[in-house]
């Protein structure tokens, strides 16, 4: 029988990140044998891989890389079962030196199937997996490029990632800015003038049906009835359309008694809540049309105008 030692148990701690206990049994089931240990908890990891491959995995750590020059980041999310795990030191330095590997590929099945310290990316899980005793798993996999790229990550749960037209001085401040205004509101394209028309029709089709039927319900139970819209995307407010909405403006401020004089200054105003008010889909899905969450009295766009550049990409992952 060999002679186990601390300074053993602590170098197979430190190679598969597995507990004092874990490690010491498997070093004496090895009879000392290092590699044969190492393979021991491998092979436990499998087997617990195996009988917890139908539990949910929606917790975990969401982290971000950007390398030193600023011009590519990574974002990922390393899921477990439960939210103890998610928070323990461990596991999130794990994670965080995935996100570091994994900003060399393009894609998480690439990345999966690469190196890490003798093992693949995906075995390496599977031996976490039964070091920790719950299901772990890449979830969200971004990688994004550009001439200046900036990452936000809300306390391990959401990670963004922006890229920037050009580096600026103060560019990891518009990055950081607008990858929270990313994890924060979420978006799936920069502005509204990307939007496909039959996307915007079908969108608003099913808006409409969903509204109809709440106002069936709400008929029956004598309550208020929810407006039913007619435009949800600024692609939609043709000229004609606002000139419309100014002249309804005019009538109801005709209609309201207020001296002619002074519509000019009123006007603008509900114009404008009449845009706000249909454009939901813009404010929900276009990155630059949504209001910017540091100051809603501007729109992204507003706010990124300042900086003298353009943004050229992101990318979210989230937990759950």
């Amino acid at each position: 029988m060999a002679t186990i030692t601390a300074a053993d148990v602590n170098k197979l701690r430190q190679t598969t990140g597995a507990g004092m206990m874990d490690c010491k049994k498997a070093l004496v089931e090895a009879d000392g044998d290092f590699d044969k240990a190492i393979q021991n908890l491998r092979e436990k990891g499998q087997k617990v891989a195996a009988n917890r491959s139908d539990r949910e995995s929606s917790e975990g750590a969401a982290v971000s890389f950007v390398n030193a020059d600023k011009t590519k980041g990574a974002i990922i999310t390393l899921n477990c079962e439960t939210d103890f795990v998610g928070k323990n030191e461990a596991f999130v330095t794990l994670a965080k030196e995935l996100v570091e590997r994994a900003i060399n590929f393009s894609s998480k099945e690439e990345f999966l199937a690469s190196d890490f310290n003798g093992i693949t990316v995906a075995e390496k899980l599977i031996e976490q997996t039964g070091v920790i005793g719950e299901k772990i798993e890449i979830g969200g996999f971004e990688i994004l490029e550009g001439a200046f790229v900036g990452s936000y990550v809300h306390v391990n749960k959401i990670a963004a990632l922006t890229s920037i037209s050009a580096p600026i001085a103060n560019g990891d401040v518009l990055t950081k800015d607008i990858s929270m205004q990313v994890a924060s509101m979420g978006a799936d394209t920069l502005s509204y003038k990307d939007f496909d028309p039959a996307f915007v029709a079908s969108e608003l089709a099913a808006r409409i049906a969903i509204i109809e039927k709440e106002n069936e319900e709400a008929k029956r139970l004598g309550k208020t009835l929810k407006n039913v819209p007619k435009y949800i995307s600024f692609s939609q407010l043709t000229e004609e359309v606002i000139k419309q909405a100014e002249e309804d403006a005019k009538a109801e401020l005709k209609a309201e008694g207020k001296p002619e004089q002074i519509w000019d200054k009123i006007i603008p105003g509900k114009v404008q809540r009449f845009i706000s008010d249909n454009t939901t889909l813009d404010q929900e899905k276009a990155l630059l049309d949504q209001n910017f969450i540091k100051d809603d009295s501007k729109k992204v766009s507003d706010y990124v105008k300042g900086f003298n550049v353009e943004i050229t990409g992101f990318k979210r992952v989230t937990l759950g």
